[in-house]
């Protein structure tokens, strides 16, 4: 069974920078969507980031123009941190293979911004 990991979280004063990865046990193929969801204590899970393999991108509102997908949205580049960023974040990707469709999430990693 694929297995994706999460790393680069951790502790980080407001303004800070982290960057995120994921790295699966195996190979993917006909994957249509990456993605980075948070979930911070007390509320649902919410989509961060994700994108296509053409490309098209998706990102929360409040967020843009502070994180920032990679192309093949193996990473999370996030500036600027806020307190309110404070979360376990989780990598999923999402497609299609043998007539099936997939959704994978590793086990997420924490990111906390704390002065």
């Amino acid at each position: 069974q694929v297995q994706l990991k999460e790393s680069g979280g951790g502790l980080v004063q407001p303004g800070g920078s982290l960057r995120l990865s994921c790295t699966a046990s195996e190979m993917l193929v006909g994957i249509r969507v990456t993605g980075w969801y948070r979930q911070a204590p007390g509320k649902p899970r919410e989509l961060v980031a994700a994108i296509t393999p053409g490309g098209d991108r998706r990102t929360l509102d409040s967020v843009k123009d502070r994180f920032f997908i990679s192309r093949d949205g193996a990473s999370l580049q996030m500036n600027s941190l806020k307190v309110e960023d404070t979360a376990v974040y989780y990598c999923m990707v999402g497609g299609r293979e043998d007539g099936s469709d997939f959704e994978h999430w590793g086990q997420g990693t924490q990111v906390t911004v704390s002065s």
